[in-house]
């Protein structure tokens, strides 16, 4: 079950601690050790043990990396029907001038204060940071990656 403890600028990241703490120290470690490993022993089931401890790295972030993709995907999908429901004309012909970053910052804007903050996201070129701590009414989203 999803963390329903109310979501603002500060505290909307999420962690899973088993992963992205206590998996990524095991794999460091492992690499560190196979380092070692291989500088101590030069055999070739050394290297290869380096070359697993790479790949293990590699698993790690790409098992992360690959769902935020596509959550990115779905936030733009989500977002882009938002904003034909929301936003003003003018806005709406704009929706394309958003970067991806843009998007995935507005998504925590409340409907009431959507049109101003996409208006001010595309005038003033805003980070995906800076449109996070321009929202006063957060939208919390529980079911983020």
């Amino acid at each position: 079950m999803a963390d329903q403890t109310p979501q603002s600028y500060t505290n909307h990241a999420r962690y899973v601690p088993a992963f992205h703490f206590v998996l990524a120290a095991m794999l460091v470690i492992n690499l560190v050790y196979t380092v070692v490993h291989l500088w101590r022993m030069r055999t070739i089931g050394a290297a290869v043990g380096l070359m697993m401890a790479f790949a293990w790295i590699l698993l790690y972030l790409y098992a992360r990396a690959f769902p935020v993709t596509v959550q990115d995907r779905v936030i733009r999908l989500e977002e882009t029907l938002r904003y034909q429901r929301l936003l003003p004309a003018d806005l709406q012909a704009r929706i394309g001038e958003l970067s991806r970053r843009q998007i995935i910052g507005l998504r925590f804007a409340s409907d009431g204060e959507l049109p101003g903050l996409v208006r001010k996201a595309l005038d003033e070129k805003l980070s995906e940071k800076a449109i996070k701590q321009s929202v006063q009414n957060w939208r919390a989203d529980h079911l983020r990656a």
